[in-house]
Formats: structure tokens, C-alpha cells, sequence
């Protein structure tokens, strides 16, 4: 009897006759142990799926040897109508997925007025705001992270297949990088070593010839981007190792690669290398419960302690300048909302920018009026010395002030009309509304007046419980609110939120919002560490 090593869905070792046992019965002798039908198990053997043939072929005929390790991956078995679907819903969300980053990237990337009460802007690892190359370029690369962020989450949900096609997107959006920008960064090559995972994950080995050319681009990247050595890194991360766990996944591709290739002794020295990273990157219990005693998260904990060579003192340094940096942010986001809610005031330039408030600011600061100064950059896109020109013409001037008052007056009228229509939906008789609207108030003013008007008339009490009941009133808020912030000077973005896919484009926004500097390089090594072993004794097995 041989042993066969089996890991997968089901792990454990099988007794079986080499020379008697077909695929068919391996295939179902595993999935009696994994609990599922043999039509859902694949086999994996030295880089090569097992395939039945013609039901007759012996194991030993296909090169099983005794001690052979063996991969069983579960695929799912549908009919072809339920296939179709789950299809056809896969490739519409992936639609919707690259839609939402594409607009998300142009709204964000060229300046124009955000629709939202945020701004997406590019960062480096210390959490400065970078402009990397043209307007074409930040928002290629702000699309490409954006998709890349996506897809990361993905597969932490195990979801390979989709994110590959999601990283696939990402690639296509950094492609159209200048590529001296893409030098710059380590998304991209970080984003190959992601594709190459997924194909590992998959056990996919028709991607072999693929994933080699890939680490290969990867590595070379990273060199680009982390300085030989990782010099760069260690000197913008104060001497510390953040990149660790990224080359243990690095070199475990690397050996798996090498491996199912025939360069048995290249893989040897790379999953050598990966083992030595692997143990150098083992947080020692003791110095885990000692940071987390200090109020410190298990999680941030442990990669405190992994990017400091597992040094106590050196973890706690770096979570406190963590968050610190985190509370940094947090009031410069509070302080861009506040930003993006006055841009939205002054409205939009003829080519739909928002108002520059820096240079706002320094017309402010020469004695301009503010509403004066940011109405004369709005409509002479953003240009300075334009601007001073129609601030210090005396004509020109006058003209604008006048443009001002109006649209105040218009905006005062279309919150006064919104107001009418909400009260007007609730049940009030519209003529005692357009009354009780001209003495002015807030809308809750408004309906409070209206309702003492409704009892002291002696109107049924039970229609004024019904009108109270409705709970309308915050809805009303924020129709009169939307229209005040439509209602700009220069062109509306009414059109823009109606077309918007807010529901994916909020799901993209919040992995963004929940993701950091060095989300990438924060791996729970433990699947890399199992595989390392599992490859070197494969390795020691064939005596290579």
C-alpha cells in the first residue's frame, strides 16, 4: 500500500494501491471525507490536475508515486440556467464596480466641484498629500487604487475569481500611467503579486507561464519604488521593516513557480528564504501581551511588533505616532468637508471646477469681499490675474455684484417654493402655506403655525394627528437644503447625482475610508507559512 498526502478540503493521508486505484476512486474517496459530491472535488497532483480519462487508468500510469502530495480544491457544480445567472449578476456587478471608480476618478482627479461631502486624494505613506504627473495621470492612478482597494477586500472574502477580474481592471486603469509616475509607487507591482496569489489560491496552474512574468514585473517594482535593498522604505519608515510579510508572499509565488517549472534548486533557495522571513516575523507571545496590556488592539499589536523586529519598545513608538497621525486626519477630513460644503456655495466654473480657495484666500487677503472675489474666479475658471482684472474694473465689478444679489434672491425664492411643496404634500391648503411662508421661518416654524391655525379653527383633530404622524418634516429639510446647493452660480450638478450609482460608489468610498498606508503590507502570514512547508516537502519528497 502507498500513502498519499492529501490537503485541501480534506487533509490527511490515504492508504491506497497505486497500481489498482483510478482518479474516479480517489476523487470519490476524498470527497466521501470533505462531505461532498465527487463531481465538486478537483486533484491536483506535481502541477497537474488529475483527470478521469477513460475511467481505466491506474494512478501509478499517471505518475502518482507513493508519499505524492495531493491538492483537493472544492469547484462548484450548477445547472447551466442557475450558471447563467450567477453570470450574468457577476458580470453585471463588475460593470457597476468599474462605472462607480471611473466616476469617483474623474469627479475627484480634475477639480471639479464634489458631489459628495468628501474628497479622495492621493496620499503617501506618511499621509502627505502627493500630485503624481497630469490630471490624466491622478486619475488613472487614483482609479487604479481605488479598484485595486476593491478587489483587496475580495479576497479577503476568498472571492478570487471576481477579484482577479477586478485586478485585472486595476492593471488596465495604471496602464495608461506615464510610466516614470508608476516608478513612483508600489501599487502596481504590490497588484501583480495579488494577481498571482488569487491564480495560487484557485490552484489554477494554466497560469503558470503567467504568473512568472509577473513576479518577475513585481519584483522589479518594488526594487523601483523601495530602493535597492528597500533603502527608500527604510528610510520614510524610520529604519523599520513594513515590507517583511510582502517578500515572504513574494518569494513563496516565487518557489511555487519554480517548482511546477522544474527549477527545483531556484525553488529551494526562495522558499528557504520565505521559511527564514516567516520565522523572523513570528510575534513572541510575551511581547504581544505586553503592548496589548498598554490598551493597544490585538491586530495593531501584532503588526507594531512584526514592522519593529518584534521590538516592545519600537511597537508602542510607532502606535503612538499612529495615532496621532490618525487624529491628524481625522481634523483634516472635518476640515475638507467644511472646504467642500463653502465651494459648493460659490458654485461651479463654466468648465464645472470648483472655486480655488486657496487662491480665494489670497484676493481675500488683498481687501477683496470674499463672495466678490471667489464669484470673479468662478467665472474666469479659477485664473488669478483675470479675476483682479474684473475685481478692479469698476463696470465689471458692479455687473458681478449685481449677479450676486440676484442669485441670492433666487436662491431665498427656491427654498421659500421647496418649503410650499413639502408643506403643501403634508395636507396643508396651499394658500394659507404661501401665507404663513412670507412672514419667514424655518419650515418646522412654518407647520407649527400652520397646525395652531388648523386647531384654533376647529379643524378634526384627527387630521392633524395624521398631518404630525406623517414624519415628513426631515425629508422636507432636505429638499429645501438640496436645492440651496444645486442652486450655484455657473452650471448645476443636479445632472451628475441623478446619474450617479451611489449605493457602489459608497461601497468603494468606505473600503477606501477603511483601508491605510500599509493595508498592503499587512498580511496574516499563516496560509504563506503553511505553504512554504508544504512546497519544501514536495521538494524533500522528490529529492530534489
Amino acid at each position: 500500500m502507498a500513502k498519499l498526502k492529501i490537503a485541501g478540503t480534506w487533509a490527511g493521508v490515504l492508504e491506497v494501491e497505486l497500481d489498482v486505484w483510478t482518479v474516479p476512486m480517489l476523487r470519490e474517496e476524498v470527497a466521501k471525507r470533505s462531505n461532498c459530491g465527487p463531481d465538486s472535488i478537483n486533484l491536483i497532483c506535481a502541477g497537474k490536475v488529475l483527470k478521469d480519462g477513460d475511467g481505466n487508468e491506474k494512478l501509478s500510469q499517471l505518475g502518482v508515486k507513493n508519499n505524492a502530495k495531493i491538492l483537493a480544491s472544492r469547484i462548484c457544480a450548477q445547472d447551466g440556467k442557475s450558471e447563467f445567472m450567477a453570470e450574468e449578476e457577476r458580470s453585471s456587478r463588475l460593470a457597476r464596480v468599474r462605472a462607480a471608480a471611473t466616476a469617483l476618478a474623474k469627479r475627484h482627479a480634475d477639480g471639479s466641484l464634489p458631489v459628495e461631502d468628501f474628497n479622495i486624494e492621493l496620499e503617501d505613506q506618511s499621509g502627505r498629500q502627493v500630485q503624481l504627473g497630469t490630471e490624466t495621470d491622478q486619475r488613472a492612478i487614483m482609479l487604479g487604487l481605488m479598484l485595486h482597494t476593491n478587489a483587496k477586500q475580495l479576497i479577503r472574502r476568498k472571492n478570487y475569481k471576481d477579484a482577479l477580474d477586478v485586478l485585472t481592471m486595476a492593471e488596465e486603469a495604471f496602464s495608461l500611467c506615464d510610466p516614470k509616475v508608476i516608478e513612483l509607487i508600489d501599487n502596481p507591482p504590490i497588484l501583480q503579486i495579488d494577481m498571482v496569489w488569487c491564480y495560487f489560491m484557485l490552484r489554477d496552474i494554466s497560469w503558470l507561464s503567467v504568473a512568472g512574468a509577473r513576479l518577475e514585473k513585481a519584483r522589479k517594482g518594488i526594487e523601483q519604488a523601495h530602493g535597492k535593498d528597500s533603502s527608500r522604505v527604510r528610510l520614510l519608515q524610520g529604519g523599520r521593516f513594513p515590507e517583511l510579510a510582502l517578500h515572504l508572499r513574494l518569494e513563496l509565488l516565487e518557489g511555487v513557480v519554480a517548482y511546477h517549472s522544474g527549477q527545483f534548486d531556484k525553488s529551494r533557495k526562495v522558499l528557504t528564504s520565505a521559511q527564514t522571513k516567516f520565522i523572523q516575523l513570528q510575534v513572541p507571545d510575551e511581547a504581544l501581551s505586553l503592548v496589548i496590556s498598554m490598551g493597544f488592539k490585538e491586530r495593531d499589536a501584532k503588526r507594531a511588533l512584526r514592522m519593529n523586529n518584534q521590538d516592545v519598545g519600537g511597537a508602542v513608538d510607532y502606535l503612538v505616532e499612529q495615532k496621532a497621525k490618525k487624529e491628524q486626519k481625522q481634523e483634516e477630513d472635518i476640515q475638507r468637508k467644511i472646504e467642500i460644503m463653502e465651494q459648493k456655495k460659490y458654485g461651479v466654473t463654466p468648465l464645472k471646477k470648483a472655486v480655488d480657495l486657496q487662491r480665494l484666500s489670497e484676493l481675500v487677503s488683498i481687501g477683496f469681499e470674499k463672495d466678490l472675489a471667489a464669484e470673479a474666479l468662478r467665472r474666469n475658471e479659477n485664473d488669478t490675474e483675470k479675476a483682479l482684472d474684473d475685481l478692479t474694473n469698476p463696470e465689471t465689478n458692479s455687473s458681478i455684484q449685481l449677479d450676486i444679489e440676484s442669485r441670492k434672491r433666487k436662491r431665498q425664492q427656491q427654498k421659500t417654493d421647496a418649503k410650499i411643496e413639502a408643506l403643501v404634500r403634508m395636507g396643508f391648503e396651499r394658500s394659507k402655506v404661501v401665507e404663513a411662508c412670507q412672514t419667514g421661518g424655518s419650515i418646522e416654524q412654518v407647520m407649527q403655525k400652520l397646525l395652531t391655525e388648523t386647531a384654533s379653527s376647529h379643524t378634526d383633530s384627527t387630521t392633524n394627528n395624521n398631518i404630525q404622524s406623517e414624519g415628513i418634516p426631515a425629508v422636507a429639510s432636505n429638499d429645501v437644503e438640496n436645492s440651496s446647493a444645486n442652486d450655484v452660480g455657473g452650471p448645476s450638478t443636479t445632472g451628475e447625482v441623478e446619474d450617479r450609482d451611489a449605493e457602489m460608489e459608497d461601497e468603494l468610498t468606505g473600503e477606501l475610508a477603511n483601508a491605510d498606508a500599509m493595508s498592503d503590507y499587512d498580511i496574516e502570514i499563516t496560509q504563506e507559512g503553511e505553504a512554504v512547508n508544504e512546497y519544501l516537502a514536495l521538494l524533500d519528497s522528490a529529492g530534489k
